[in-house]
């Protein structure tokens, strides 16, 4: 990984295989629940709201975009947790779950239900509140990225 052994090298190593399993944790079991109804209930006011999935919406229906949403955060989970294996899969991985952060990050402009109006300053609901934290997955796909290419141009030098 390119650190050095020691006790500070040793926290960043440990920190960059916690937030690697953690970021593949949520894709896998994020993923798996687009399959259950209720996952498919709850999305419809993000989806709905948001030129770039509302489209989709209406072509294959909630439930099919739901599974077709699972089906990538459960490849893309799988990819990013197989940098021992495949460090550039785990790389392209990383970097399609970075871009799909940005895209639920949208949300939060497009979805007015991730407000609370008439409070004052602008205030979160629990959904917004929700889809704030992508902001740490998307720095946390782009740690993993950059981890994950480091991997494989080691793994390059002879």
């Amino acid at each position: 990984m390119g650190i050095r052994h020691t006790p500070v090298g040793g926290l960043a190593s440990v920190g960059f295989s916690v937030t690697r399993a953690g970021l593949a944790t949520c894709f896998l079991w994020i993923g798996a629940l687009k399959f259950k109804d209720y996952e498919v209930e709850n999305a419809e006011a993000l989806v709905t709201a948001s030129p770039l999935t509302s489209r989709l919406r209406d072509e294959l229906g909630a439930q099919k975009l739901a599974r077709l949403i699972g089906v990538t955060q459960i490849t893309l989970g799988s990819l990013i947790a197989a940098k021992p294996f495949a460090p550039r899969a785990s790389a392209a991985g990383s970097f399609g779950a970075a871009g799909m952060m940005l895209g639920t990050l949208s949300f939060l402009a497009t979805t007015p239900e991730a407000w609370q109006h008439g409070r004052g300053m602008p205030q979160l609901s629990l959904l917004g509140e929700a889809l704030l934290k992508d902001g740490v997955l998307l720095g946390a796909s782009l740690l993993t990225a950059a981890d994950s290419l480091r991997a494989a141009r080691a793994r390059d030098r002879p």
